[in-house]
């Protein structure tokens, strides 16, 4: 089986993509700050700032999965942390490529995470793959260089796909962990008047869709890495309090409180964002979780 290189493979959902491609008899390999051979996914060290990568490892990769890049939503939105936030992805990819475009890895193909965060805020309107960036926010303006990076890589000649990835629901962490956490206490929390959309994703539909792009050579370009049926904030909640089974009180955070308390990076939860799915439909792919109660189910149930 062929072997896959992933950059980012620790995080939530290259943790999950690692697992279900062993699942399939991959060789799965890391790129990480720290080496670790001896891992269940043996990590071979890189250090994106000083510009270096170990070359044994990309000697062996058959595919390059890149998903690193700093959190967004882990500290507060400094012009530091933004600087870092858009050069961790920008120069992760610059790396890469400078190592396809010198040959000196035999991958076929490099698939990258992007984000829906593209869009910025855009009410109801569903978007598509073929609409405009957000005029507007830092969201937009980050994915818009991280794609510019990916548009360099796929520059060389090597087949490139990127998944601007929605809302990843895990219980593992992200956004769904968090919107859980009140149900402990019987209350659910949606923001605002909880009418803004969230596109989401059932974690292993997201892996699979890596895994088709591995595996269908006619990937290429950028897809939506989202589920078919948006759903609004609050109708998240409800689902949630739904799946669980139990008797919550469910309280709206003001939207004036959020913005107040987290400032411009209150974006991430107060944007409005419904994206389509239809052009991965396309190519085939079939959604495991396309609808939002069976999905968090799921998740509740397996614990993943």
């Amino acid at each position: 089986m062929p072997t896959i290189l992933i950059a980012g493979g620790t995080g939530l959902l290259g943790s999950r993509l690692s697992q279900l491609l062993k699942a399939k008899n991959y060789q799965v390999l890391h790129l990480s700050r720290r080496q670790n051979l001896a891992a269940e996914f043996p990590a071979y060290q890189w250090d994106v700032e000083k510009g270096t990568a170990d070359e044994r490892a990309l000697a062996q990769a058959d595919c390059i999965i890149n998903l690193a890049g700093a959190g967004v939503a882990d500290a507060q939105w400094t012009a530091a942390r933004k600087k870092l936030i858009i050069d961790s992805r920008v120069q992760s990819a610059m790396l890469l490529r400078s190592f396809i475009e010198n040959k000196k890895t035999p991958a076929k193909a490099y698939l990258s995470a992007s984000a829906i965060g593209y869009y910025g805020h855009r009410g109801g309107q569903l978007l598509t793959e073929n609409d405009p960036p957000g005029s507007t926010g830092f969201l937009p303006k980050s994915v818009v260089a991280w794609e510019n990076s990916i548009q360099e890589v796929a520059r060389t000649g090597i087949r490139t796909v990127a998944f601007r990835i929605g809302i990843v629901l895990s219980t593992k962490g992200g956004a769904l962990q968090k919107m859980l956490l009140p149900f402990r206490f019987f209350t659910g929390t949606y923001f605002g008047d909880g009418s803004m959309y969230y596109s989401w994703v059932h974690i292993d539909d997201m892996a699979n869709m890596f895994i088709a792009a591995i595996e269908n050579e006619k990937y290429a370009g950028i897809y939506n890495g989202v589920a078919p049926k948006p759903a609004t904030n609050k109708e998240i909640i409800f689902t949630c309090k739904k799946a669980l089974g139990k008797r919550a009180l469910l309280l709206p955070a003001p939207a004036f409180l959020l913005r107040a308390a987290m400032g411009e990076m209150a974006d991430m939860i107060l944007d409005s964002t419904r994206v389509s799915s239809e052009k991965i439909e396309k190519m085939g792919f079939e959604f495991g979780f396309a609808e939002l109660l069976p999905a968090i189910k799921d998740l509740l149930d397996r614990k993943i």
